[in-house]
């Protein structure tokens, strides 16, 4: 099925995958973000491979590197400086944590969580600020795949007295994790009123300017998503790859697609969350630049299923439904990321996708359990309204 997919989104894109016929030809010329420090940190581990501290250093740093401009070619990095104990079931634990965070990165939540429940399941043995991390990374993963009540106990346990000396920080995360399973639970306005509360302690925090512009959108309180998307941008200075294209979301869904492309250019405009974006806005804007930018797309997504990765799924829905008007495939493509993940986006896509393909049924069940289960989504009611005659 995935081939078939990918078969069709190539053929609608207009064009088939370059194939370059000479070794010595440049495909495309790559950023490298790899600073004076980075580069010397790499350096040193190339010459002793072995060291723990520096091959921990080295892997950290790419993977901050990779959620803040999007290129997968940095969890690769990490992988790569860990790899003496990449394969070992007893590697180290701060091994294990990391490995962790790649492949959640990678939406290996499974193996991810292996990892993770094992570091969380012995506390005496680990440093306090490890046990902190793997908890707030295993309740993320829990949270993403939809095990909601698994997470809201990974969440509780961070506030545990024996996590005091910490403080804030893991306090206001761990404070705002509750507060975000609480909008998922039927309790908005009370999580809506937990965030703001957190704001206050914590004003110019970006990641929570940005919890809360995405609840205010999903309660359907545009005004205040807004500003608080343009907040999170401000503290961020500009946004790193999840925030501006959150935003963009936003804008595009707000009939602003002018003001999305702005956002989406410049820095890390070539990553393929921002390079998404762009391609629906252009689709929105009737503009005849959209064809390279789709056909790009659909190459690289075709690129990454013959590498094996599977992480895409959302990505390839979207660029189906809302750039190449191919409906099944768009279905069947969020029904796979379905399967993955379960967030607010995830959710919208679904349903946007059966409507679009007048199989409402496929995902109707689905959408009554998350409604039941006091799922708050203003956007989903909207759209199961204009679908009726």
């Amino acid at each position: 099925m995935a081939g078939l997919l990918a078969a069709l989104l190539v053929q609608s894109a207009g064009a088939a995958p370059y194939t370059p016929t000479d070794d010595q030809t440049i495909v495309q010329a790559l950023p490298n973000r790899l600073d004076a420090t980075a580069r010397a940190q790499r350096k040193a581990l190339a010459s002793r491979p072995q060291q723990l501290s520096l091959a921990l250093a080295t892997a950290q740093a790419a993977i901050g590197r990779a959620r803040s401009h999007g290129d997968p070619r940095e969890l690769g990095l990490a992988e790569a400086a860990l790899a003496p104990w990449w394969g070992l079931e007893q590697a180290p634990p701060q091994v294990r944590l990391l490995r962790a965070s790649v492949r959640q990165s990678q939406h290996d939540f499974a193996t991810s969580l292996q990892d993770l429940d094992r570091l969380v399941a012995q506390p005496s043995r680990l440093p306090l600020q490890v046990q902190a991390q793997a908890g707030l990374i295993r309740a993320s993963v829990l949270q993403v795949t939809g095990q909601l009540a698994l997470a809201r106990q990974a969440c509780e346990s961070l506030t545990d007295a024996r996590f005091a000396s910490l403080g804030p920080a893991l306090a206001l995360p761990a404070r705002a994790c509750l507060a975000e399973l609480r909008s998922l639970s039927g309790e908005p306005r009370e999580a809506a009123a937990e965030l703001a509360a957190l704001a206050k302690q914590s004003p110019d925090d970006a990641w929570l300017s940005l919890l809360r512009a995405e609840l205010a959108q999903r309660m359907g309180d545009s005004v205040g998503a807004g500003s608080r998307y343009r907040e999170a941008l401000a503290a961020s200075s500009g946004g790193d790859i999840y925030t501006r294209g959150a935003y963009a979301d936003y804008l595009l869904e707000q009939g602003r697609p002018a003001d999305a492309l702005r956002l989406v250019e410049g820095d890390d405009a070539e990553s393929d969350a921002l390079l998404l974006r762009r391609a629906i806005a252009l689709k929105q804007l009737d503009s005849p630049l959209l064809k390279p930018v789709a056909a790009a797309l659909t190459a690289r997504f075709e690129a990454a299923r013959l590498r094996g990765e599977n992480y895409h799924a959302r990505e390839q829905a979207r660029l189906a439904l809302d750039v190449l008007g191919q409906t099944q495939p768009a279905l069947q493509l969020a029904l796979s990321n379905w399967a993955q993940q379960k967030e607010p986006a995830d959710a919208l896509l679904l349903q946007r996708a059966a409507l679009a393909a007048a199989q409402p049924g496929a995902v109707e069940p689905e959408i009554k359990r998350l409604v039941q289960a006091g799922w708050v989504d203003v956007r989903l009611t909207h759209a199961t309204r204009s679908a009726k005659p």
